[in-house]
Order: structure tokens, then C-alpha cells, then sequence
């Protein structure tokens, strides 16, 4: 195929670039080749180095637009987890995308839950101006919020046990209108990739589930109600970022060590807020525009970061989204309070 019809087959939503197959028939497309691939590969590599090497008053631009790209890889190292997953946990064989040489450690049994105590007050939050940062996380501002208590810990798999056995999934009163509905379509029972037989789908197969180690793969439907059946609600994205921001390598050892129970911690944590610009807001210039803004309709936000999230995308200032409805994603909870 010609170079030029990739722009087309690459083009995963950008409009103001021109055309691009339908998102919901690209699964439909045949690939290219490897050899074409890295064909095509080449030339983008000679083009970026020609760009590179023009004077730093010409190519300012050009280096934002990389740094952004690269960040956006990242980003998919990710997604490709994910989605990996989701598609082996239709495989009535359970692949395992990672196997073990043994079955994980569970994760100790929990301590007495805690509570992290903040009073509230005038805030700042939001991404200031160093370092990388999408423009969704600027620019950095006040907010108020009213004192607060945040769980220690996230929700665990023996809780949720307990929300199901209690009737969770069968009361209406503890489920936002579109949730229950979703959940009638869907036939939810469980977190996705639960089965019957005590175990779930992970990127080692199918493990025994651990109680001690925190809920994953729920919707922001199913994290409301839990949070409705607990008599607490989700926190606010300025909660969790002022409530924890100390984001380092703890929990998010490398994926091989995927078996360890230190990796039990981290998941990304559903939040009240919607996923809306922040005062002052404006998108990155060019194409980069639609990167973010024009998805400002409609999803939760989600903070944190998960066991799969690369390093250095592990800032306070960090909001990941998606729509309440979704699961495939390493999604949990933790539980809040107002003071």
C-alpha cells in the first residue's frame, strides 16, 4: 500500500486531519505487512530527525508535539494490557498473557481500616509549569473543598464479596438510573472477569481470587453503588490529589513481578468529578486540540494510576477518564466521607 493511504489507517479520531476508517469497523481492517510497517516507520523517523535538527526557534513546536507523542506511546504500553486482557478473558481456555511460575502471593491480611483526615480549606491543584503534562491537568488553580476523610486503603475483593452477598447487584435503591440499567442490559453479577468457581481472569491466567487484595475491572455504576451500600461516598478528584500525592515507584513494581502481592495496591480510583476542563483551560494549539478537550463530555474522571501505568505518568496531577459504564480498564475504589 502507499504511505499515503496510512494516514487514513492510522488516524485513530483526529477530524481536523482528514479521513480515517470508523472507529467501530477498524477491528474488520487487514494489517500491513511487517515489512511495510517498518517501511513506513523509517520514513516517519527521517522526517522527525530532519525536523530535530532545524534551529531551536524553528522547531519548538515540532518538540511539544513530540514530547506529546511519546507520551501518548506510553500511554498505549497500557492499553495494550488491557486490552490484551479483555480479549483473553473471552477465551474459554484462559490464556495467560504473562505465566507464572507460580500461583501469586496473596496479599497479607488487612489491618484495620484507617482513615486519612484532611480539613478542607482553599486548595491548589492541577499540573504547574514544570515538567510534561497534558493540557487536561492545566492550568494549576484554587479550589475549595470542605474537610474530609479518605480510606487508608482501597476497596477489597472481600468486601465486594460481601456487597454481593448482601444483595448489592439486586437493589435498586443503591444504583444510579443509568447504572441499574447498564446492569440489567449487561447482566452484571460481579466486577468483570469474575467467575463462579472463586477465581478471575488476570494477565496470568485464571488465579484464585484474593480476598486481602483491592477490587478491580468495576464501572464508576458499580463503584457509586458500593459506595451508597457502605453508607460513604467516591471522592473528588481534588480530594484524592490533595489526600494523596505523594505518587512514587511503591506498588508499581515491573510487570514481571506482576505475581508479587506489592502490586495488590495499585489500580486507578473512580471519582465523583466529571471530566471537565479546568478554569482557564485551553487546549494545546493544532491538531493536539482533540487530544483531550473534545472528550470533556460525559466520562468520570480516574486517579492514581494502576500497576501498568508507566513510571513517569505517576503525578498527582494526573487525570485519567473514561465512560461510567466502562470496566476493561485496572479500575477500584476507595471510599470517602465529608467531615
Amino acid at each position: 500500500a502507499p504511505v499515503g493511504a496510512y494516514d487514513a489507517l492510522f488516524n485513530s479520531y483526529y477530524v481536523s486531519l482528514g479521513a480515517r476508517e470508523r472507529r467501530d469497523a477498524r477491528g474488520l481492517l487487514t494489517r500491513p505487512s511487517l515489512a511495510q510497517v517498518l517501511v513506513y516507520r523509517s520514513e516517519v523517523d527521517s522526517v522527525i530527525a530532519r525536523l530535530l535538527d532545524a534551529p531551536p526557534s524553528e522547531s519548538a513546536d515540532v518538540r511539544d508535539v513530540i514530547a506529546l507523542s511519546i507520551h501518548h506511546e506510553q500511554q498505549h504500553q497500557e492499553l495494550f494490557l488491557a486490552d490484551i486482557l479483555a480479549l483473553f478473558a473471552l477465551n474459554p481456555l484462559r490464556p495467560a498473557y504473562l505465566p507464572a511460575s507460580a500461583q501469586p502471593v496473596h496479599a497479607a491480611p488487612r489491618p484495620p481500616p484507617r482513615q486519612i483526615n484532611h480539613a478542607g480549606g482553599l486548595v491548589q491543584i492541577g499540573a504547574g509549569p514544570d515538567g510534561f503534562s497534558y493540557d487536561c491537568e492545566r492550568p494549576r488553580h484554587r479550589v475549595f473543598i470542605e474537610a474530609f476523610s479518605l480510606a487508608d486503603q482501597p476497596v477489597s475483593n472481600g468486601e465486594w464479596a460481601q456487597f454481593i452477598k448482601d444483595g448489592g447487584y439486586d437493589n435498586p435503591l443503591l444504583w444510579l438510573s443509568d447504572g441499574w440499567a447498564r446492569r440489567e442490559q449487561a447482566g452484571w453479577r460481579a466486577p468483570a472477569y469474575w467467575h463462579d468457581d472463586g477465581s478471575e481472569m488476570s494477565l496470568l491466567g485464571a488465579i484464585q481470587r484474593d480476598p486481602n487484595a483491592p477490587v478491580r475491572h468495576i464501572s464508576y455504576y458499580e463503584a457509586d453503588a458500593f459506595a451508597r451500600w457502605a453508607s460513604k461516598r467516591l471522592p473528588t478528584e481534588a480530594e484524592l490529589e490533595i489526600a494523596l500525592p505523594a505518587l512514587s515507584e511503591t506498588g508499581f513494581a515491573r510487570l514481571e513481578d506482576l505475581a508479587a502481592p506489592a502490586r495488590t495496591q495499585a489500580l486507578w480510583h473512580w471519582t465523583s468529578s466529571a471530566f471537565a476542563p479546568y478554569p482557564g483551560f485551553r487546549p494545546d494549539p493544532g491538531p493536539a486540540a482533540e487530544y483531550n478537550g473534545k472528550f470533556m463530555i460525559n466520562q468520570l474522571v480516574l486517579r492514581n494510576g494502576c500497576f501498568a501505568t508507566p513510571i513517569g505518568h505517576l503525578r498527582a496531577s494526573y487525570r485519567n477518564f473514561y465512560y461510567p459504564h466502562q470496566r476493561w480498564m485496572f479500575s477500584g475504589l476507595r471510599l470517602a466521607e465529608t467531615s
